[in-house]
């Protein structure tokens, strides 16, 4: 097994710097996801992971060994990719096996091999069957089996869900997630689907061009999130946010008013600086139905309900500004109505109109870990 640190790695194509600054430290064992929007970067820092792109600048560590000059062959990686690349004229044994018999291992090793790693996969009644012969899910599983029949040290997987229907991937996530818990190889993860990331990660790395918006586990990316992209990007259905301003109310305390109403807040939580304005972030599950009585709360006219099944998804025209909220389905309200929530205090995230950044306490942040200094220039 083995650690990988990323030390102020860049990517450049020409004049274009598409990944700067990339510090990272995965620890033995750890299961990491890059997550974030296409052309983030993701997927190029995995290939110079994998010794398939170059690295313009900085240092590749692996199990404490400088890699950057080395071929992906002896790097200690192995690779998943998102098409699979199977060879179509090869069986699903002969597909297995070819990078053992490349390397010329003895067969009875690689009979050890195959028959534990097909019996780890469930692949035992398909070896004499063509890729073409398989569905998408065994495709798969059968370049899943090809990666782990080498033993690396390190696993890489690069959207390797992502051509699968809805409940194949579902099954295929679960089956990645109890191979890692019983083989314990160091992975790195990358996908655009925040599902993935959230239920498979010991950790979280999301990426906005080419640069760390946050590290953390996913609770800590879903409930503290630093910048308004964090918590805009991570969340089903996506964080409302919502422009207020800022008055201060005696004796001590808050109130945020806008075009949607307003809220009052001890503040205790927020170090607002003086600011007068600031962007309300609230999820859609946080709002709670209330009174319209005059007291402080966010109001709307219900524009559209959406079914889910056990909830709905309310769409409020607040003055021409939308909010959603998440309601059981038993309290499904019509088109036209007139609707009120309130918010309570510890589900408010408040950030900076102008950086995006999070303007949540010290002391509500002491709990998260800081990532490096490159990184919080990167996240700023």
């Amino acid at each position: 097994m083995a650690s990988i640190e990323c030390r102020d790695i860049a990517k450049r194509y020409g004049d274009v710097e598409v990944v700067r600054g990339f510090n990272l430290m995965v620890a033995d064992n750890e299961f990491v996801v890059f997550l974030g929007p296409s052309g983030c970067g993701k997927s190029t820092i995995l290939r110079m992971l994998a010794g398939l792109e170059e690295i313009s600048a900085g240092e590749l560590r692996i199990a404490g060994s400088v890699v950057n000059e080395l071929e992906p062959g002896e790097r200690g990686i192995a690779m998943v990719f998102q098409n699979y690349a199977l060879y179509p004229h090869m069986t699903v044994a002969d597909n297995i096996a070819f990078g053992l018999r490349r390397a010329k291992v003895p067969a009875d090793e690689i009979a050890r091999r195959m028959a534990e790693v097909c019996a780890t996969l469930g692949l035992e009644p398909y070896l004499a069957r063509r890729p073409a012969e398989l569905s998408g899910g065994q495709q798969q599983r059968v370049a899943i089996a090809r990666a782990m029949i080498k033993t690396p040290r390190v696993f890489l997987f690069d959207e390797p869900l992502s051509n699968l229907d809805a409940k194949l991937r579902n099954r295929m996530r679960v089956e990645i997630a109890r191979l890692h818990q019983a083989l314990r190889t160091t992975t790195v993860y990358v996908t655009h689907d925040q599902h993935e990331a959230m239920t498979l990660a010991d950790r979280i790395v999301l990426l906005k061009e080419g640069c760390i918006e946050q590290i953390g586990s996913p609770q800590e990316i879903f409930e503290r999130p630093r910048t308004r992209f964090v918590a805009g990007f991570i969340g089903t259905p996506a964080m409302n946010f919502l422009d207020l301003r800022v008055q201060a109310t005696p004796p001590l305390g808050l109130e945020l008013s806008g075009v949607a109403g307003a809220l009052r807040l001890s503040g205790a939580r927020f170090a607002l600086g003086g600011r007068e304005d600031v962007v309300l972030g609230v999820r859609p599950g946080h709002l709670k139905p209330c009174r319209d009585d005059g007291a402080a709360c966010l109001r709307g006219t219900v524009d559209l309900v959406e079914y889910l099944g056990h909830d709905v998804l309310v769409t409020l025209d607040c003055a021409g500004t939308p909010l959603c909220a998440v309601l059981p389905v038993a309290q499904r309200p019509r088109v036209g109505d007139a609707l009120a929530f309130a918010v309570p205090e510890e589900h408010v995230h408040l950030f900076d109109p102008a950086s995006g950044l999070s303007l949540a306490s010290a002391a509500q942040s002491a709990a998260l870990p800081l990532p490096l200094p490159a990184q919080r220039l990167n996240a700023a």
